[in-house]
């Protein structure tokens, strides 16, 4: 996990330079000057152009091509004579001339008036007009031209898309709390933030961060969306649809992660068109990843971590080793990349992610584990630092799902998965003195004995890829799920408001509780709830729900305020005080899992729905009727 400037930025999850002033402000202005003076004697030249032409035009009465009389008449003058025989007065053909003259040199004065106003007017916004212009061309094209028509395919197999009725009446009631809160969050993003990528809930305003650029692109409309849609919030899921088709713009000046649209806009948008059936969310999806593909040329075909979505330029976080690209960030585009090829026809989606996946499994791998850190230029590994959490998390979480996703039918994907995950057993996974299970991160050749928040999904991970595992170990990853998750559930038990912190260590005599200040706070994670809900889904073990309700207590006695929800800078504190950001993943991951956690396991089954990272459901593809490049039924 990065620090805590950077935040939301994770896996699962710059300031900008000032330009340079020029050296040369003299020259600068002698070249200004000299440039008016020439497009001066240029207007000149036209206006004098023009006049001349008036005088030496041919006479309209010998020369009858157009009646001038008839352009220029007083429109309740202009009605034909009686006397058809008749032409025009001498009165009217002379009164014709000199409107047509005064007109012209009315025309004439505009034009210089527009043109010294021009002159005013400095290089930079000269060439900002001719840019507005330009663009404006370029859209009056795109608009006649129109987006190409996606091509009609199968519906996948969609189960358990609403209800989910818990049964017992207990359930249920804290089924319908935590629908509540969500509806809380909702309104007072609604109020108070529409349009906004997310929420200022104490101060009641919008807010962003430089994941989304300098755009309002509604991030928390399009991540919230499925989770209205499954808690039967029908009305707030139309407001949402309603925003997105007028006002979602991806031709914006604006330079965004690849990872977190990919994850939150696209993933949220093809959640929404499946279970919806509506046909704007996966136009939208579409024309949205057409925006980022320009971030995969590099020499090498790993993704830049930013691009911008107009013109197309990308780069990397400046912190991130040497220029790297982040594992987690371009190995988290698979699941959502699959999807819009099969609904696009577009190939170029696909081949995108099977060439991250060749390109890996060419390299070599330390200890058999894939460092955080891989550079898009060299197609070197960047520093050796090996993390479940942060950084690299959600690379092993897609290797799994796209197995799963693909009906079991992408081995390759498995193969790579058992192959990382039993690399990763030996070298991060350890025992504490207290007898916890914890997954260290690999750092300048040593363990170092300290678990992230984001390392808590890693249970449900485990629980999630039991079946299936070689040797027959199904039962040793699901014990090792239940065992994370008991780790994790100890870093909320562990302090004062029962909220985990971002991130604990297991030294000194110290077991999962935090121990720097800067490791202390909560923003309203999802991760440990994520494998609560697994877990549950998988053993129905009643403490999982137990867990999950002490969590949802919590975060509604100490994270709600009037105007939503906050995070908390400190959760060892009995007084905490809030960050004031109603992050757009408490509406699509935490209060998702919350809800799904109370509810019938008919809810969104796992046999037809994997959720992507942030918890975005998309339905299993049965590949052998799917054509895709490189893929098995193809050989």
């Amino acid at each position: 996990m990065t620090t805590p400037a950077l935040l939301p930025l994770s896996g699962r999850r710059i300031p900008t330079l000032t330009p340079g002033v020029s050296s040369f402000p003299h020259h600068r202005a002698t070249l200004r000057l000299s440039e008016k003076f020439i497009l001066l004697l240029i207007l000149s030249a036209f206006i004098t152009l023009c006049f001349g032409a008036f005088f030496f035009l041919p006479d309209s009465s010998k020369h009858k091509r157009f009646d001038l009389e008839v352009l220029f008449r007083p429109i309740n003058s202009q009605r034909r004579d009686a006397d058809t025989e008749r032409g025009p007065s001498v009165r009217t053909r002379i009164g014709t001339h000199y409107s047509l003259r005064d007109k012209i040199r009315a025309d004439h004065e505009r034009a210089l008036q527009e043109a010294k106003e021009k002159l005013r007017k400095s290089k930079d916004e000269l060439k900002a007009e001719i840019q507005t212009e330009k663009t404006k061309v370029a859209e009056d094209l795109k608009k006649k031209d129109g987006p190409k028509p996606l091509p009609p395919v199968p519906m996948p197999k969609l189960v358990g898309v609403n209800d989910g009725d818990p049964g017992d009446p207990d359930t249920k009631e804290k089924r319908d709390k935590i629908r509540e809160m969500m509806k809380h969050a909702w309104d007072s993003y609604r109020q108070y933030g529409w349009g906004h990528n997310e929420l200022k809930p104490l101060a009641k305003k919008g807010h962003s961060t430089n994941i989304f650029g300098n755009s309002q692109m509604g991030a928390t409309i399009v991540d919230a969306l499925d989770t209205l849609y499954i808690m039967g919030l029908h009305d707030e899921f139309k407001d949402g649809q309603e925003w997105i088709e007028q006002n979602l713009d991806f031709s914006v000046n604006a330079e965004v992660s690849v990872f977190e649209v990919n994850i939150r806009f696209i993933g949220g948008l093809l959640a929404a068109y499946y279970l919806s059936g509506q046909e704007v969310f996966k136009v939208k999806a579409v024309q949205l990843a057409e925006k980022l593909l320009p971030a995969f040329n590099t020499p090498t075909g790993i993704p830049w971590a930013m691009v911008n979505l107009k013109s197309g330029v990308g780069r990397n976080w400046g912190w991130a080793s040497a220029g790297s690209s982040i594992l987690a960030e371009f190995g988290t585009l698979h699941m959502e990349f699959v999807h819009l090829t099969y609904l696009s026809g577009n190939p170029a989606y696909y081949e995108k992610v099977r060439h991250i996946r060749k390109l890996l499994a060419k390299m070599d791998r330390p200890n058999g584990l894939y460092p955080n850190y891989l550079n898009p230029r060299t197609g070197r590994w960047g520093q050796h630092h090996t993390s479940v959490g942060g950084l690299g998390d959600s690379f092993y979480e897609y290797l799994l799902k796209a197995w799963l996703m693909s009906d079991k039918t992408d081995t390759e994907a498995r193969k790579t998965y058992d192959d990382a995950i039993e690399a990763i057993e030996r070298h991060l996974i350890r025992k504490s003195n207290g007898g916890l299970t914890f997954i260290g991160e690999w750092k300048n050749g040593h363990l170092e004995r300290k678990m992230g928040h984001l390392t808590c999904f890693a249970g449900g991970m485990f629980a999630l890829g039991a079946d299936g595992s070689p040797d027959d170990k199904a039962g040793h990853y699901l014990q090792l799920g239940a065992e994370i998750a008991h780790t994790c559930h100890e870093s909320y038990d562990r302090t004062v408001l029962k909220l985990g912190p971002e991130a604990f260590k297991f030294d000194s005599g110290l077991e999962a509780v935090a121990v720097r200040q800067n490791e202390k706070y909560y923003i309203l994670r999802p991760e440990v709830i994520e494998t609560y809900w697994y877990m549950w889904r998988f053993t129905h073990d009643p403490k999982y729900r137990q867990w999950g309700w002490e969590a949802t207590q919590a975060i509604d006695k100490y994270c709600r305020v009037s105007g939503g929800f906050s995070g908390v800078k400190d959760v060892y504190s009995s007084n905490p005080t809030y960050d004031d950001v109603q992050q757009s993943f408490f509406l699509a991951e935490t209060l998702k899992y919350l809800y799904l956690l109370f509810s019938g396991d008919d809810l969104l089954p796992l046999e037809n729905w994997v959720f992507n990272t942030e918890a975005h459901p998309l339905p299993v593809l049965h590949m052998a009727n799917i054509t895709l490049p490189g893929s098995q039924n193809q050989g």
